[in-house]
């Protein structure tokens, strides 16, 4: 391989500049620890300590890696004899072309160093053998001898399923070693490592291709499209889908894509700018570093956001009214025949988040992004303190829905991402709100600060009253510590891995989401490092009695209960919601739900459920928002997985969720990967409701199955909820007439 050889030449030319220092007459001291003896050091000896061609770390990865590099030989050779599979056989040729030119690369550069070739046990931090293969992503003998003893497609499948993790162990391997300081100075070795990552990178990324298409899942593969995509459905029945009101979307780029950079070599337009003026921008898409310099390149495309952003958002209901929120503003809609919607209203306010809830003719908005304005405008805000900017909950009567009118404003220092209605009655509403987003500056805010000790904006969330007689003298009445623990406001999960191969979670210091259950004076709150369970006897001063971490949640979301409040559903949001986090070879409790009960007050934990129909590279996926479906004696849920489509899943055996019905499309585009599919799916008045991200809304019903009789459907279509209301993170509990609720137990009988 002409690399590897040029490799070790540059190998025998950098240690060939290398001389010994002139001896010295003064003695040359190394201490020991307190109370040890110093070591004194010969001239030689010290010299060869003062060499900075390569750390220690740089051994031990090339150590490390010859016995990786061979597994991944051992594993192609399983494959000539096992399948037919010409994609397959072509993986496994190009990993027996490459690993032995490499391996020798590597011992080469380890002799040359005066290194052994393989590494001491006694330097593995504590862990035996075996457990250090695993961390790297090998396989484990077991393993290799189920592999051995298949053919075809399970052996197809098994081979791809190893194959990536062993790549991704390598990834992991060159990031912690580039992690440490002085670690890959010689620059023959940095150019490996990182020929290591990228060819990896691109092999995994056509290995979930291959993955995606041995799946029987009918969602794999669908096809890209914004209007035209594929789509698959079980046990479910699209009632309706729209497309996005005027005004919240552009009509030359309806989807949002990212322009395309023209290349220079391309023919230009009379009258359009010369290509050599196009701004430079990085590759959207990496190209495979096997390819031939002289072959195509992919197209590239912009990367920087446009000012407006024109996603949908969350949902709320109260009777026959729906709104639906959306970063430009929201959406008023009257529910109709067969649950179809009707636009009412428009009102343009951007700002996203978006979330929205109705008390009464008061309707609430979260606001977040820096470009919000306090009048709706459309121009954003320059500068990072200026008055015009708007953070917090915005308050509009609704009473007339015909012509809404903002009628209230809370600033907050972090925003509103999203906020959650813990009571209301005629006098007062009290609403918790949780900032996600970066603190804003004392200047424009007073009282805002990121440091500072105990007055820090962190680690809080924010407690609002609303005056319903008066909205416009809403505020923030508290700020609790609901992290604190042992008198340290950062009480919780610091952040970080949990150990060898667990999910790097991000530290709690907010909520994302908090979903309140005032009738069962509980709340969960998805806190970005924690799960946690609040005691909301109190609205104004909520409790935290149980608090939860997981090694395989990289955000903690969202948090629904099912309809007793006996059980818990948290949602990890791995790749903060943009990325491909559903292929083929991503970790199935990774980007999942977690399911717990709650026992004594404390939350234990039961199951897992991850969306099992693997989703391209061009769908952005993850766990995101959803809601009960109110079968009586069972627990039902229905969530959205971004362009995963939505999943209905039986979690009644909290242990063992099963899924029992979806809806997914393709990806929006073909070339592009954007924010797309479904933000929210919840259930109301007898249907499911979906804010498709770039698209619209579509409306769906449920369908009899295998797994839901027509009488557990009619019952949940006739469920009773308090108010006729339905706010995203205000859970009400349910009820049923009677008759409805004992034909669905006799129709689960067989009766």
């Amino acid at each position: 391989m002409t690399r590897t050889l040029a490799r070790s030449l540059a190998v025998t030319l950098l240690l060939g500049t290398s001389t010994i220092a002139a001896a010295q007459q003064a003695p040359i001291i190394q201490p020991g620890a307190p109370g040890a003896d110093n070591t004194v050091l010969k001239a030689e000896d010290a010299t060869k300590l003062a060499g900075t061609t390569f750390a220690p770390a740089d051994a031990r990865f090339m150590q490390m890696m010859i016995p990786h590099h061979a597994q991944a030989s051992e594993l192609a050779a399983l494959v000539e004899a096992r399948t037919s599979n010409p994609d397959i056989i072509a993986i496994a040729g190009r990993i027996n072309a490459g690993q032995s030119d490499e391996i020798a690369f590597m011992r080469d550069w380890l002799a040359a160093r005066g290194q052994r070739a393989t590494a001491a046990m006694e330097h593995m931090a504590g862990m035996s053998h075996a457990e250090h293969m695993a961390s790297m992503g090998m396989a484990t003998p077991e393993q290799m001898a189920r592999l051995a003893s298949l053919e075809g497609r399970e052996f197809d499948a098994l081979f791809l399923e190893l194959m990536t993790r062993h790549h991704r162990g390598a990834i992991d391997m060159v990031d912690d070693l580039l992690d440490q300081p002085g670690t890959a100075y010689d620059p023959v070795l940095f150019e490996f490592v990182n020929d290591i990552k990228t060819e990896q990178e691109g092999e995994i990324e056509r290995m979930n291709v291959l993955a995606a298409g041995l799946s029987g899942d009918p969602r794999a593969n669908l096809a890209a499209g914004f209007r035209d995509a594929g789509e698959a459905i079980s046990n479910l029945r699209l009632v309706t889908a729209m497309p996005k009101p005027t005004g919240f979307f552009d009509p030359e780029n309806p989807a949002q894509l990212q322009p395309r950079i023209e290349d220079e070599n391309e023919d230009v337009a009379p009258g359009e700018p010369d290509a050599e003026e196009e701004p430079e921008l990085a590759s959207a898409a990496r190209p495979d570093p096997r390819e031939d310099d002289d072959e195509e390149s992919e197209d590239r495309f912009g990367q920087r956001g446009s000012l407006l952003s024109f996603a949908n958002t969350d949902i709320a209901f109260s009777g026959d009214l729906m709104v639906a929120g959306n970063y430009h503003g929201w959406n008023a809609y009257r529910l109709g025949d067969d649950g179809v919607p009707e636009l009412l209203t428009s009102v343009l306010c951007p700002g996203g988040q978006g979330d929205v809830s109705i008390i009464g003719d008061l309707l609430l908005m979260s606001v977040q992004d820096s470009r919000a304005r306090v009048d709706c405008g459309l121009q954003g805000v320059a500068g990072r303190v200026s008055e015009e900017r708007f953070r917090g909950l915005r308050i509009f009567d609704i009473s007339d829905i015909a012509n809404p009118r903002q009628v209230g404003q809370v600033q907050t220092c972090r925003g509103s991402h999203t906020h959650s209605v813990v009571s209301a009655d005629d006098r007062r509403i009290v609403v918790y709100n949780s900032g996600t987003s970066y603190v804003r500056d004392d200047a424009e805010l007073a009282g805002c600060f990121e440091s500072g000790g105990d007055n820090t904006a962190l680690f809080s969330i924010d407690v609002i009253e609303i005056p319903v007689a008066n909205p416009a003298a809403a505020r923030i009445v508290d700020s609790p510590r609901v992290f604190a623990q042992n008198g340290e406001i950062a009480g919780l999960w610091r952040g970080g891995d949990h150990g060898e191969g667990t999910q790097d979670t991000s530290s709690t210091n907010h909520c994302h989401d908090i979903t309140v259950f005032p009738s069962m004076k509980l709340a969960a709150g998805a806190c970005s490092g924690n799960g946690i369970i609040m005691d909301i006897s109190d609205p104004l001063k909520p409790v935290r009695i149980d608090d939860v971490t997981d090694k395989g949640f990289a955000y903690w979301h969202s948090a629904t209960f099912n309809n007793d409040g006996t059980k818990v559903v948290f949602t990890d949001e791995w790749g903060g919601g943009g990325r491909p986090r559903c292929q083929a070879g991503d970790p199935t409790n990774w980007g999942a739900n977690a399911f717990y009960t709650i026992e004594n007050r404390k939350l234990v934990a039961q199951g897992l459920y991850k969306l099992p129909a693997p989703q391209s590279d061009k769908e952005n996926c993850v766990a995101h928002n959803g809601s009960i479906i109110p079968v009586p004696g069972r627990d039902i849920f229905v969530q959205a997985w971004y362009q995963g489509g939505i999943s209905v899943i039986d979690f009644t055996d909290a242990a063992n969720p099963v899924e029992i019905a979806y809806f997914d499309r393709g990806p929006v585009d073909e070339d592009q990967l954007i924010t797309g599919g479904y933000w929210s799916a919840y259930w109301y008045d007898g249907r499911i409701y979906a804010t498709e991200i770039a698209r619209g809304l579509d409306v769906f019903a449920l369908q009899p199955s295998e797994f839901l009789t027509a009488e557990e459907i009619a019952a949940a279509e006739a469920a009773q909820y308090p108010g006729d209301v339905f706010n995203p993170q205000t859970q009400t509990q349910v009820t049923w007439p009677a008759e409805l609720v004992e034909a669905a137990e006799r129709s689960r009988m067989g009766g």
